[in-house]
């Protein structure tokens, strides 16, 4: 086969099987890369090679192996230029001096034991042609390294941007990774030189390109982005003029004797961070970068990891020691730091855990020892399995120190002012009684109706029953969802910006809902999220939702319409849920309950009764379907319910029965007359919460008003009676 075929070949594999494994880490709520790096791994000799060694050697040939390399080196080039890019001066805004302390310690105590534990490792798998300087360095910068992209993401992901940890863990981060490079910058002047001394006009050479840099090439850049203002847009020319400045900058640390990624990285940090900008220019660069080259990165670090290697006792000792001491330095040297500087227990704890995140920022500086032979490809296995195993661990590490409920007490600032993702204005903590109502909007501009339903059935009317027992509560919440963990959307500034944004939008539809008294009630939630239906169950439990009110969404590879989110909110979600398939009818003068007495239904009729209530001119529709006789019980149970109704609201009332041998097309018909028709989750209407198979669809298609599908989550049957008290309380006012 030619050999540009094969490498092409390659590359297809490359980037399905990362996008596959990428997306099955996500799913157990672990960073996309480290997938992608596992996904390279599994294709080198630790899995591919192992179980087919001959396919391996066919697919993955040596000679195709510098073509992978040049392309990996070149989206390290443009990868780094993106990490400096987005390394905003923003981010050391945040307790500077507790920040510039803590990590300066994260870094001196790793680093110090690593160079302890190279006078160990350095006798047993180093040899003779690496200087011990050299190998100590090595190792010490690679247990001091700080994944700043992956940290950002996971800040983000987790909504801690608006935090005193998030913003504290983002500026100890920034500082150590300018820090971390300096260090890896010596080190592999160290390395190409063979000792310090020798190594100290590299050092010298490096800053004063640095100091260049920053202050003629940052005046260039300066006049880059005033061009731009006034273009208004990112023309191919600027970018093309962009791109050769990070190559001439990647090969110019090149030559001075550290490495090529110093450059691009120098070229994005020295960028001009006007945002329009930044963005911009990463979202034209990042795709190609990301999606293409950098898993061709991962695959050709993977081809040269050997699992293999660790086939004695001894060493996977060692390599637990290895791990042992980069977890115990970056956290020992975390917390104490952060201790020292009054950071309470459980926040110095979490801030430990998020300056062990590794991820990529690890894997480029092991290949780059392993490229300059200072680390044999036994400690480069080593290492890598401690970079992958501090990444994974961060976030449930995160999230059992620091749980989600606790993110809510500690935001640094109002959300109305700092955009941080939480309702923190007057009036959003409402009394523990409060009846609330999350509301699942994931498009502000179309789905209006959903949220007004909500308030329908949240406040009452101008002048009727305003003397609730209880308030009420909306929630529309918003959940902006990133894909990909190195996206410039994903970075905390930028989702900042989107979350502002989105309050925004949300903002403008309260202002339109109708009666404007009713609006006092609504209370906005926006979030970073990764997994909507997963998220909006956990801010259920953490708001003390009582009801969650989704709207109907085709799912895009699914005939079944309450299949995707909207599925897995119904049958997982520890609360109640109801889904608004919205006909269009903005009226709610006529409601439909088809009921026969299950916990659904007795939702539904709740939800019935709570409009009835709201609406004086509202009018409700019960219908029992028998097949051929009627069920003297449930009619009992409906009749003792009516007798306890106030007159008014008995009389908007009327239960019908009717005989039918096929209940749906019952429902169907009857909904025609009205506005609204609200159906539990019920066999007897074909919508079984485990299955939600075809009657569903039928339903949802056919039914000529629009529909509300309840799902009931708590077992107690007794649900109509609870709300008696409740309907019977507002009796002198419904009657006044």
């Amino acid at each position: 086969m030619h050999i540009v075929i094969l490498v092409l070949v390659e590359v297809l594999i490359v980037i399905g099987l990362s996008r596959l494994v990428g997306l099955a880490f996500r799913s157990i709520k672990q960073p996309l890369v480290i997938g992608e790096i596992v996904a390279g791994i599994m294709l080198g000799p630790s899995l591919f090679g192992l179980v087919a060694p001959d396919v391996a050697v066919t697919l993955f040939p040596p000679e195709t192996i510098p073509f992978l390399n040049v392309l990996s080196q070149v989206g390290l080039i443009f990868f780094m230029f993106l990490i400096g890019l987005e390394l905003n001066p923003k981010y050391l805004g945040g307790q500077l001096e507790v920040a510039i302390l803590t990590s300066h310690v994260s870094i001196l105590v790793p680093f110090s034991l690593g160079t302890l534990l190279a006078v160990i490792l350095y006798p047993l798998v180093s040899n003779a042609s690496v200087s011990f300087t050299a190998f100590a360095l090595f190792l010490g910068a690679a247990m001091s390294i700080t994944a700043f992209p992956v940290l950002a993401r996971i800040i983000t992901e987790n909504n801690l941007q608006g935090t005193r940890l998030g913003t504290l863990a983002l500026t100890c981060a920034a500082v150590d990774d300018v820090t971390a490079w300096c260090l890896l910058a010596v080190a592999i002047a160290v390395a190409r030189t063979g000792d310090f001394a020798g190594a100290i006009p590299t050092i010298i050479a490096s800053i004063v390109y640095i100091g260049l840099m920053l202050t003629v090439g940052r005046w260039f850049l300066q006049r880059l982005a005033k061009h731009y203002l006034r273009a208004g847009r990112l023309s191919q020319l600027l970018l093309a003029g962009i791109y050769m400045g990070v190559v001439a900058s990647a090969l110019i640390t090149e030559l001075i004797g550290i490495h090529l990624i110093f450059g691009a990285f120098l070229l994005g940090a020295a960028m001009p961070k006007n945002e329009d900008l930044v963005r911009e220019l990463a979202v034209k660069t990042e795709d190609f970068v990301l999606i293409f080259l950098l898993p061709i990165f991962f695959a050709y670090s993977g081809l040269k990891t050997q699992i293999g290697l660790l086939n004695r006792p001894e060493l996977w000792l060692l390599c637990a020691l290895v791990l042992g001491v980069a977890i115990a330095g970056k956290y020992i040297g975390t917390y104490v730091a952060a201790r020292v500087s009054g950071i309470s227990k459980r926040e110095a704890s979490a801030l430990g855990w998020l300056m062990n995140t590794r991820g990529l920022t690890e894997l480029i500086v092991l290949n780059i020892g392993l490229e300059l032979g200072v680390i044999s490809p036994l400690i480069f296995t080593m290492l890598v399995i401690m970079a992958l195993v501090t990444t994974f661990m961060t976030s449930p590490l995160l999230e059992w120190t620091y749980p989600k409920k606790l993110i809510r007490l500690d935001m640094v600032e109002p959300e109305s002012e700092a955009g941080t993702g939480i309702d923190s204005s007057p009036g959003s903590e409402p009394s523990p009684h409060a009846f609330r109502i999350l509301v699942p909007v994931a498009n502000p501009s179309t789905q209006k109706g959903l949220v007004q339903l909500a308030v329908a059935l949240a406040q009452p009317a101008v002048g009727i029953a305003l003397n609730y027992r209880y308030p009420a509560i909306v929630n529309p919440l918003s959940l902006i969802e990133f894909e990909e963990d190195y996206a410039f959307e994903s970075t905390p500034v930028e989702a900042d910006r989107l979350i502002a944004q989105r309050r925004r939008q949300l903002e403008e539809l309260i202002n339109t809902l109708e009666p404007p008294e009713t609006r006092s009630c609504v209370h906005p939630i926006v979030h970073i999220s990764s997994n909507v239906a997963r998220e909006t169950a956990q801010i259920a439990i953490l708001e003390q939702a009582d009801l969650i009110l989704v709207g109907w969404h085709r799912p895009a590879f699914s005939s079944n319409r309450l299949g995707g989110r909207v599925g897995q909110m119904l049958t997982t979600a520890p609360v109640d849920v109801a889904v608004f398939v919205d006909k269009g009818k903005e009226q709610l003068e006529s409601l439909l309950v088809p009921y026969s007495a299950n916990i659904h239904d007795d939702l539904a009729l709740i939800l019935a009764l709570r409009l009835l209530i709201n609406r004086e001119t509202c009018m409700l529709q019960i219908l029992q379907i028998v097949a051929n006789h009627t069920s003297e019980e449930l009619s009992y149970e409906l009749n003792t319910m009516m007798e306890q109704l106030p007159t008014s609201v008995r009389d908007r009332i009327e239960i019908k029965i009717l005989e039918a041998p096929e209940p749906i097309q019952a429902v169907i018909q009857a909904s025609e007359s009205v506005d609204l028709t609200i159906a539990g989750t019920s066999r007897a209407w074909g919508i079984e919460r485990q299955t939600l198979g075809r009657y569903t669809d039928q339903l949802a298609i056919q039914c000529r008003s629009s529909l509300l599908i309840t799902r009931r989550y708590s077992q107690v049957t007794a649900h109509l009676a609870s709300m008696l008290p409740e309907v019977s309380s507002q009796e002198p006012t419904l009657r006044s």
